[in-house]
C-alpha cells in the first residue's frame, strides 16, 4: 500500500501506436517512457508503459506503484468503440411518439462546417449508422411540459412491459430520455430504478445525468452513446483498477476527461462519455499548468501525431470550450475543451487529385500498419513522413530515438513516382507534400481563433506529439504568432501524457433554466447553489478537502428570440441587485468579440439559457525545476554533425548543422536553419528563424521581423 511515501505524479495516455507514461517526482523531474499500445487489450500496454518508467527510475514495478501519489489515465477505449462500432446493444425507453428522434438527427445529418468537402457534397452525404434499431426503442407515455409540470404521469405498466421487452431482445444497456426531464428529473429516475430492480447488471444511462439540458435531439444522443460505451468500459476501467491495487497503488485511480480535468474511475464509469477525446484534451491541460508558470496567458496548443492535427485555444489561462460535440456524425451535448481536429499527420496520404491535378494530403492516412512507406510494410503512397525523410528533416537512422529504422530509399520511391505525375522534381515534390500540409494546419488554426474572435498574432503557440516540432517553424510563421515552443524538450512527444498527470480534479453540472431579462436572482441563486450542493457532495465522495475546491459559475445567455448562446463567466458566484445590469454588459462584450463590434443589440431583451458549474480541485504536484543560470555559449559536444537538407525558403539543398537537444543547454541560442533531434522527436528550425532553450527547459522558435 502506498504511505509517506507516497510522492509521485503519474499520467498515462494511450495512442494508436504508441503508450505514453510521464512521472513527476517531488523535485520536478520528469521522467518519460513509451510502449507499444496493445489494441486487444490496452491495458496491458498501459502496464508496459509503466513498467518501462520504473526501470528508468531504477524501482520495481510494486515498489513504483506504491510510491505512486496520483495516477491518471487517459483513455480511447470509448472512443474506438464507437468508431468500430464494437459497443454494447442499446435499448431506448423514450416519451411515447418520440421514438425517431434520434433516426430523424437534425437536417445537417451532423455534417459540420469545418468539413468543407462534406458540406459542399452534402446531397451525397448519408446518415450513419443507427447505433439503436428501431426495435430497440420503446415509447412509454409520460409528458412534461415547458414548465417542469408532469401533464402526463408515467405510466409504470407500460415502463415494465418496455424493459422487459428490451431485456428479452438482450440489451446490455438502456437508455432513457424524456421530454423536458431536465426541468422534472423524477420521470427518468424512476425508470432507472425500475430497470436496476429487473436487471441490476444492465447499464442505465439517463439524459438528465449527462446532459440536463434543452435539446431533445442532442440529449437523446448523449443518453444513448453513453449507454453504448458503458458496458465496455466498466469492463475495462474496473479490471484496470482492480490489477493496479494487486500492484500496491493505493489511491483512486483518475481517469482524464474531456472538459480538461481528470475525474475518478467510478464517475468514469457511470458516465463513460466524458472520456471520449480526453487524450488531446490533456495536452491542453498540460499547457495551461506550463502557461500559468511562464506566465504565458494566450497560448495556441498543436498535437500533430501519426494521423490527424489537433488544436486548442486557451485565452486568459482558461481553455476555450464547446457545448455541442460531434461523433460519428451524432451531434450531443456535452462541455468539453474545444479541440478540432484535420487529418493532418505524418501519416496523411499524398496524392494527385484526378480532377484539378493538384497535390492532395489527407485526411487519409497509412496510420501506424502498414505506415509511411519508409516503415517498409508494403505501402506504396508518399506520406507526410516520407516527404520529411527525402528532405533531409528526419534521421531515418534516428526515428523516435532510434526504435524505428526508416528505409530513406522506399521514400524517395513512393514520393517520385508522386513527382513523375506532377511534373515537378523530387526536391520540389517533397516540399510541396510538407507546404499542403503546413498550410492546413495553418488554415485550422487561423479559423478557430477568428471564430472565436481572437487574433493568433496575439498568442504563443505550442507544438507537440511526434510530428508537431517538425513543421511548426512554418506554419507559426504563417500565423504570424508571437514564438514558438516546443514544450520540456524530450517530453514534447509525450506531452498528452504530462497533462494527465497535471491535471486538476474537474467535475461540471449543468441545469437549463431559461429565463429573460429582467432576472429573478432567487430564482438564479436556487439554481446555482443546487448545482453546488450536486458538487460538494460528488467532492465529498471522491475525498476531497473541503479547502481544495474552488467552485466557479457561468451562464449561457442569448438575445431572446435567438437560438445561439454564449458563455458569461460569473465570477461573483451569485446574483445580486445591480449585478445583472454587469452580467448583461459582459454578454454584450463578449458577443461582440464574437460576432464583431455593432452586432450586439443593446435595447433587446436577453436570456440566460443554461446555468453552469466547474468544480475543481488542485492536484497536488511540483513546480517544473528553473534554472538559476543561463548560458549563451553552446557546447561543442551538442553539434552531431552535419547533413543535407533542402530549404525550400533557399531553394537549395544545404549542408546544416544537426544538434543533440539533451546537450543544449537553459539560454543557449542557435540560428536556422538547423535541426534540433531529442530521444523521441526531431525540431526543424527554417531559415530567418532562432532556436533557443529557455530556463524552464523548453525549446523557443522565435521568428525575425
Amino acid at each position: 500500500m502506498a504511505g509517506s511515501g507516497s510522492n509521485l505524479l503519474v499520467g498515462v495516455d494511450i495512442g494508436g501506436t504508441f503508450t505514453d507514461c510521464v512521472v513527476l517526482d517531488a523535485k520536478g523531474r520528469i521522467t518519460a517512457a513509451k510502449a507499444s499500445s496493445t489494441p486487444h487489450n490496452f491495458a496491458e500496454g498501459m502496464i508496459a508503459a509503466m513498467r518501462v518508467a520504473a526501470q528508468e527510475m531504477g524501482l520495481g514495478f510494486e515498489e513504483f506503484c506504491g510510491r505512486i501519489r496520483v495516477l491518471t489515465h487517459g483513455t480511447t477505449v470509448g472512443t474506438n468503440a464507437l468508431i468500430q462500432r464494437k459497443g454494447a446493444k442499446v435499448g431506448l425507453i423514450t416519451t411515447k411518439g418520440h421514438e425517431d428522434a434520434i433516426h430523424i438527427m437534425r437536417g445537417s445529418r451532423g455534417v459540420t462546417s469545418r468539413d468543407l468537402r462534406k458540406v459542399v457534397h452534402f446531397p451525397e452525404s448519408q446518415k450513419p449508422e443507427p447505433i439503436v434499431p428501431k426495435r430497440l426503442i420503446e415509447g412509454v407515455s409520460e409528458r412534461v411540459d415547458c414548465f417542469g409540470e408532469a401533464v402526463v404521469a408515467l405510466n409504470e405498466a407500460q415502463v415494465d412491459g418496455a424493459i422487459r421487452r428490451l431485456l428479452e431482445q438482450g440489451v446490455e444497456a438502456i437508455a432513457v430520455c424524456f421530454l423536458w426531464s431536465f426541468l422534472r428529473p423524477a420521470h427518468e429516475l424512476r425508470v432507472k430504478e425500475m430497470v436496476r430492480a429487473l436487471a441490476p447488471n444492465v447499464f442505465v444511462s439517463c439524459s438528465v445525468d449527462i446532459a440536463p439540458k434543452w435539446g431533445e435531439y442532442e440529449r437523446t444522443t448523449a443518453a444513448v452513446l453513453n449507454a453504448y460505451i458503458g458496458p465496455v468500459m466498466a469492463k475495462y476501467l474496473g479490471n484496470l483498477d482492480a490489477r493496479l491495487k494487486s500492484a500496491g497503488y493505493g489511491h483512486p485511480l483518475q481517469i482524464a476527461q474531456c472538459a480538461g480535468g481528470s475525474v475518478s474511475v467510478d464517475k468514469a464509469i457511470a458516465s463513460p462519455l466524458l472520456t471520449l477525446d480526453s487524450g488531446p484534451v490533456s495536452g491542453v491541460a498540460g499547457s495551461v499548468y506550463l502557461g500559468n508558470l511562464m506566465g504565458i496567458e494566450h497560448i495556441i496548443t498543436t498535437d500533430m501525431g501519426g494521423t490527424s492535427f489537433d488544436v486548442g485555444i486557451v485565452y486568459e489561462g482558461r481553455p476555450q470550450y464547446s457545448f455541442v460535440s460531434n461523433v460519428a456524425q451524432y451531434e450531443y451535448f456535452l462541455p468539453k475543451v474545444d479541440i478540432q481536429a484535420i487529418g493532418s499527420g505524418g501519416g496523411s496520404l499524398a496524392r494527385v487529385d484526378s480532377g484539378t491535378k493538384t497535390l492532395q494530403v489527407g485526411p487519409e492516412s497509412a496510420g501506424a500498419d502498414p505506415g509511411p512507406a519508409c516503415y517498409g510494410k508494403g505501402n506504396e503512397t508518399p506520406t507526410v513522413t516520407d516527404a520529411d525523410v527525402v528532405l533531409g528533416y528526419v534521421n531515418p537512422d534516428n526515428f523516435l530515438g532510434g526504435r524505428i529504422k526508416l528505409d530513406r530509399g522506399k521514400a524517395i520511391a513512393a514520393v517520385q513516382r508522386l513527382a513523375d505525375r506532377v511534373g515537378l522534381s523530387l526536391l520540389q515534390t517533397a516540399s510541396g507534400i510538407a507546404r499542403v500540409a503546413e498550410f492546413k494546419m495553418a488554415d485550422i488554426i487561423r479559423k478557430m481563433t477568428v471564430e472565436k474572435g481572437f487574433d493568433p498574432r496575439d498568442f504563443t503557440l505550442f507544438a507537440f506529439g511526434g510530428a508537431g516540432p517538425v513543421h511548426a517553424s512554418v506554419f507559426g510563421a504563417e500565423l504570424g504568432v508571437k514564438k514558438v515552443i516546443v514544450p520540456q524538450k524530450e517530453v514534447a512527444s509525450t506531452w498528452c501524457a504530462f497533462g494527465a498527470a497535471s491535471a486538476d480534479v474537474l467535475h461540471i453540472y449543468e441545469q437549463a433554466d431559461i429565463q429573460a431579462s429582467p432576472f429573478d436572482a432567487a430564482r438564479v441563486n436556487r439554481t446555482l447553489e443546487a448545482l453546488a450542493e450536486r458538487a460538494h457532495a460528488q467532492m465529498e465522495h471522491d475525498d476531497i478537502a473541503r479547502a481544495r475546491r474552488r467552485l466557479a459559475f457561468s451562464l449561457d445567455m442569448r438575445h431572446k428570440g435567438q437560438i445561439n448562446e454564449v458563455e458569461v463567466l460569473l465570477p461573483e458566484g451569485r446574483l445580486k441587485g445591480a449585478l445583472s445590469e454587469k452580467l448583461i454588459a459582459r454578454f454584450h462584450s463578449r458577443y461582440e468579440q464574437l460576432y464583431g463590434k455593432g452586432s450586439s443589440y443593446g435595447d433587446a431583451r436577453v436570456e440566460i439559457v443554461t446555468l453552469r458549474l466547474r468544480a475543481s480541485a488542485p492536484t497536488p504536484r511540483p513546480a517544473l525545476k528553473r534554472a538559476r543560470t543561463l548560458t549563451r555559449r553552446v557546447a561543442s559536444a551538442a553539434l552531431l554533425g552535419r547533413r543535407d537538407i533542402w530549404w525550400t525558403e533557399q531553394k537549395r539543398v544545404v549542408k546544416t548543422p544537426i544538434y543533440d537537444g539533451a546537450r543544449l543547454a537553459p539560454g543557449n541560442r542557435i540560428a536556422g536553419p538547423t535541426v534540433v533531434e531529442t530521444t523521441d522527436t526531431t525540431i526543424v528550425v527554417h531559415p530567418e528563424r532562432t532556436l533557443g532553450v529557455d530556463a524552464f527547459g523548453n525549446f523557443e522558435i522565435e521568428f525575425k521581423g
